[in-house]
């Protein structure tokens, strides 16, 4: 007994003076199955020439220790990549014989995932205590909807199918009258891109609470269908076992996923996607060939009509724009100059909550080429004529990229209410809604 209790002695003074690691507080994301990206550094570059180009075309190709978040396509282009900790001295060295202008935006990936996970709701959290000040699981989020069906009786359950893993497709009809025209609002398809779904819970429960004339005139003038995790198995292993996980979970071969907004029939497999499953953009076996993509597409075309959907918005993660149809073409939609505006207008309002600054425009105009998007689909193959795409925060150069902290969830939510307005009244009043 008193050998034990000296043992234990020294243990807790080996805390106390700081030469162990074992008081630190323990972190879910050091588990040994997860993946970690210790040291890894997040580089912005400035691409000048063409021969730089082709050389971080040639690094992505055949590198699987850079990251690439975009395509290197021509000079004058920015472009975020990651680095595996034991690339870097061969990145730096690449940068300097290339003189590729680079800044380092974050020296260690890591400790922006612990920091984050401080404010992650532990896993198992009921229904209930789901805030808009921490991430959330998964589970918590279906009690929270259920939750609201009990309390609104304007409520009503919709599942658009299962996933690969079966796991429900599960949103909510917001509906307090009949013959409204209707929204679709998709989140949470990339998985690693939590402010999405946490914006889009945000989003609901502003209709269903919010004493804002405005925001109210939205709910009773408007259906809305909000599916708030479109990738609920990607959406899962994201928080379970790689923080920066983007596809779907479905297995081709040693390589596993599918990039389900480059899934879609909407130039399927065309610029901006990769035939290659082992890619970030993988863009599946066929149009289509994801359940999650498939019973999406199949539900709204099967309700499209009878539901009145008639606007159809998407919650994505990061660089700050508000986007709208092409992403795999730069051939303008014949209400361009309509979504322009809309767009203008949505984000200068958007701006006035918080400051914070927006683009708009054409999706390959003002981010990268894009094929088999959701939100070119619905436009092109349903007809839903006011259809965007939010990227929400941060900006382009963001150190945190999809790891942002979750004291920006409400300001978020805040900013993009407001250009939730300014697209709904401005649809409205150019005819949008009028054939019903």
């Amino acid at each position: 007994m008193t050998s034990r209790i000296f043992l234990l002695l020294f243990f807790f003074v080996l805390c106390v003076v700081g030469h162990s690691n074992s008081c630190e507080k323990p972190i879910p994301w050091k588990s040994a199955d997860k993946a970690r990206y210790d040291n890894y550094r997040l580089y912005r570059l400035h691409l000048d020439t063409e021969e730089q180009v082709k050389i971080l075309q040639e690094l992505e190709e055949k590198s699987d220790s850079c990251v690439f978040y975009g395509h290197a396509r021509h000079p004058d282009q920015n472009l975020t990549i990651m680095v595996a900790a034991h690339k870097i001295a061969e990145i730096v060295n690449l940068f300097e014989r290339y003189k590729i202008e680079n800044q380092v935006l974050s020296y260690n990936i890591q400790e922006m995932i612990n920091d984050e996970w401080d404010n992650v709701l532990p896993e198992g959290t009921p229904g209930y205590q789901l805030d808009w000040n921490h991430y959330c699981h998964l589970e918590t989020i279906i009690q929270w909807l259920d939750l609201q069906l009990n309390d609104y009786k304007e409520l009503s359950l919709v599942s658009l199918g299962r996933s690969y893993e079966d796991r429900d497709l599960r949103g909510v009809k917001l509906s307090q009258k009949p013959g409204n025209p209707a929204v679709f609002v998709e989140a949470g398809i990339h998985a690693r891109e939590w402010i999405s779904p946490a914006t889009s819970t945000y989003l609901l429960n502003q209709l269903l609470t919010s004493t804002d004339p405005r925001v109210k005139d939205l709910a009773e003038n408007f259906d809305w269908y909000f599916f708030p995790v479109v990738n609920p198995d990607g959406y899962v292993y994201s928080f379970e076992k790689d923080r920066l996980w983007r596809k779907n979970r479905k297995p081709y071969g040693f390589c596993r996923g599918v990039d389900l907004n480059r899934n879609f029939n909407s130039s399927w497999n065309g610029p901006g996607s990769s035939s290659d499953p082992c890619r970030y953009d993988f863009c599946g076996s066929a149009a289509n060939s994801e359940p999650e993509t498939a019973a999406i597409s199949t539900w709204i075309k099967a309700h499209a009509k009878e539901f009145k959907i008639k606007t159809f918005l998407s919650l994505h993660s990061f660089s700050q724009l508000l986007m709208f149809p092409y992403g795999s073409s730069a051939d303008k939609v014949d209400n361009y100059e309509d979504l322009k505006t809309i767009g203008q207008k949505a984000i200068d309002a958007l701006g006035k909550k918080h400051g914070t600054v927006f683009q708009t425009g054409s999706i390959i105009e003002t981010i990268y080429p894009s094929s088999g998007s959701s939100s070119d689909w619905a436009f092109e193959e349903v007809g839903i004529k006011i259809s965007y795409t939010f990227e929400l925060r941060g900006p382009p150069d963001s150190p945190a990229m999809f790891i942002l902290p979750a004291n920006q969830i409400t300001p978020v939510g805040e900013e993009t209410l407001e250009a939730f307005i300014v697209i709904m009244n401005e649809a409205k009043a150019r005819g949008y809604y009028n054939d019903l």
